[in-house]
């Protein structure tokens, strides 16, 4: 067989990673307005509640499953020249019809909805502001999921701009809403805001402007996909739903996609549920999972969303080395740029969280207790990343059974470890549980690749390569420990703490880069004779 017209790999990585980079850092000055305003109090905790909800079941139904059963089928489609276009058309049409059921299900029985995320709610104000908040927001799920579908066609189609800049138009309109509050804008709502000159109210009219600036969002998010999908060929317009031998076949493998979906959720929601019994802990937790995945958004969701199509088209074309070098290559460049931040986080994680979120209701107690959750998230980082890598082989055969049963596996991992840890260590216990699944699935990931053939490993230069990204990184970590000796007292003074910082994460950088290309980590013209080629 020939082999597959390759998706320009690198280049859609760094396509993917600039406009996650951007969407991220956007998110960042959301987050320290949100930290500034709000704090760690209540109305932030509800707020954060309110909006994990549609993003739980998005994950579930549409990047989890849905996306994990229909990239794979589409992207076959298209390499064969079946009619993709009505296949699309009908997974869009069936998802849609699935998601406003959900939509309606969830606003009637919020209340539920909010004590299964969070039972330390019960008996609390915050009940009552995350119900309220969540039942404005739960509609996301219906324009996200659908969106997140389309950015699937667009992905498989080689196209990733307008599917990787969409979560900007998220933090901007969030930021505009925050924007507002400040300013006294407050629509007729609901929710009965009074006294909103006293510092409870004025988080309350922060909170109601931020829960519908996400549902006005997910509305922009879709809109912008839809017309990138329609100028390629994909102006997908729903329909009455048709159960097809194609969504048969869809429903088939999305169904241990769904439940390892599933799965994942019930790890999320295990520390959540954790740290809802600790005043303050979910908007540690959160704030904390924010930077992690930073490093995570622009590097593993990058390769994830890039490798899946990619090695579907060279599976379906017989193309098994090509496969092994986008495996290797992915492999490769996410470490490379992964392991070394998980050094950064571990290392420093007071200094980033005090310059970018201590400020305002957001206190030198609510730092420390971020950055002890942040240092521990950042262990786990590289075993988050490698997921993304290791599962699209899997995927790519459209065996969504398998990371099911591991994801099984991983869910026991963390419910031990966060429950058990919580009793000794308090919410900490949470992030261990996190981490520790984190890697239990990966060593699975692992195992399970062994009757995949050589297309599922790693090349020798990568198992060469792999150890000198290590060692590269732990002496930048000593030198980034070095200089926060020098720098740390300017840390904390107004005028200079942000100088400070972006003087020791550059100097980290450089001393990294010329420290891996010294010890043959990597080489800096590879990545540009790869972006040339591209």
């Amino acid at each position: 067989m020939a082999a597959a017209k390759p998706i320009r790999l690198v280049t859609g990585f760094v396509t993917v990673g600039f406009w996650t980079l951007m969407s991220r850092v956007l998110g960042f000055a959301r987050d320290i307005l949100i930290a500034g305003t709000m704090g760690a109090g209540p109305v932030a905790e509800a707020f954060l509640v309110a909006f994990s909800l549609p993003n739980m079941f998005r994950r579930f139904f549409a990047e989890g499953a849905f996306n994990t059963a229909f990239v794979p089928m589409f992207s076959k489609k298209l390499e064969s020249g079946e009619d993709a276009r009505d296949f699309a058309r009908d997974a869009f049409s069936g998802l849609a019809a699935v998601l406003i059921v959900l939509t309606v299900v969830a606003i009637i029985f919020m209340p539920w909805l909010v004590l299964a995320m969070a039972a330390g709610f019960a008996g609390d104000v915050r009940l009552e502001l995350a119900t309220d908040f969540g039942r404005i927001a739960f509609a996301y799920i219906l324009f996200i999921s659908l969106a997140a579908l389309l950015s699937g066609v667009l992905n498989a189609s080689g196209r990733f701009a307008a599917a990787a800049a969409a979560p900007l138009l998220l933090n901007i309109i969030l930021v505009l809403a925050l924007i507002a509050a400040e300013r006294g804008a407050l629509p007729a709502l609901a929710i009965d805001v009074t006294s909103v000159e006293s510092a409870e109210g004025l988080m309350l009219r922060h909170g109601t402007l931020l829960t519908w600036g996400v549902l006005i969002a997910g509305v922009a998010q879709m809109g912008l996909v839809w017309i990138a999908a329609a100028r390629t060929g994909y102006a997908l317009v729903p329909r009455l739903p048709r159960l097809t031998p194609d969504m048969k076949r869809l429903a088939i493998i999305a169904l241990p996609a769904m439940l390892a979906g599933g799965v994942v959720q019930v790890n999320l929601l295990v520390g959540r549920q954790v740290g809802s019994f600790f005043d303050g802990a979910i908007a540690w937790l959160s704030f904390a999972d924010r930077l992690y995945q930073l490093p995570l958004g622009v590097v593993g969701i990058a390769v994830g969303v890039v490798l899946l199509p990619d090695l579907s088209r060279r599976l379906r074309a017989g193309d098994d080395m090509g496969g092994r070098d986008a495996l290797s290559r992915a492999g490769e460049i996410s470490m490379a740029l992964t392991i070394p931040a998980a050094v950064a986080l571990v290392v420093m994680p007071v200094p980033i969280v005090s310059v970018l979120f201590e400020r305002g209701a957001f206190g030198a107690d609510d730092t420390a207790a971020t950055a002890l959750a942040l240092a521990v998230y950042g262990a786990g980082l590289p075993a988050f990343v490698l997921q993304k890598v290791l599962q699209p082989l899997y995927f790519a055969r459209e065996d969504t059974r398998t990371p099911f049963r591991y994801a099984l596996v991983a869910m026991v991992v963390n419910a031990v470890a966060a429950i058990g840890f919580a009793w000794l260590l308090g919410f900490i216990g949470a992030a261990i549980g996190t981490t520790l699944a984190a890697w239990a699935m990966v060593w699975l990931l692992l195992r399970g690749r062994r009757g995949m053939g050589e297309v599922a490993h790693f090349d020798e230069r990568f198992r060469r390569r792999i150890w000198r990204i290590v060692f590269a990184s732990i002496l930048m970590g000593a030198g980034l420990w070095s200089g926060l000796i020098v720098w740390g007292p300017f840390l904390g003074m107004p005028g200079w703490r942000y100088a400070a910082l972006a003087i020791l994460i550059v100097g980290a950088i450089v001393v990294y880069g010329v420290l891996g290309q010294l010890l043959g980590a990597f080489r800096l013209g590879e990545f540009r004779r790869a972006l040339r080629r591209g």
